[in-house]
């Protein structure tokens, strides 16, 4: 147990740090990442919190005898996306997670 000075401090900087990524992750939830695949002909948007908010497919690639080619490009545009969203995630959230002692272990804090 931390004693009460100790204590407060530190849950002083938790509720600060937790306060930052709340509005971190609001900020990220309004920023659109666009990523494509098969050199643009399949495109997804997606925010900065990993929602695919749209999907847009080149009529060329819309092709019966192509339907293999066009999942793969789906699923490696929307891997690319989910990546990239969780990335910009990180970055933006490394910023504020200093603010904990090392070794400080709170379960729960972030779910």
């Amino acid at each position: 147990m931390l004693s009460g000075a100790l204590g407060g401090m530190v849950m002083k900087q938790v509720q600060k740090m937790q306060e930052d990524i709340g509005r971190i992750e609001k900020e990220l939830d309004g920023e659109r990442i666009e990523v494509s695949s098969g050199g643009g002909m399949v495109k997804v948007t997606i925010t900065g919190m990993g929602e695919i908010l749209g999907l847009t497919i080149d009529p060329v690639v819309v092709d019966p005898q192509e339907v293999e080619m066009l999942q793969d490009l789906l699923v490696t545009a929307v891997r690319e996306s989910l990546r990239k969203a969780q990335e910009v995630h990180n970055e933006r959230l490394r910023g504020v997670m200093p603010a904990l002692p090392p070794g400080l272990n709170l379960p729960g804090l972030f779910g």
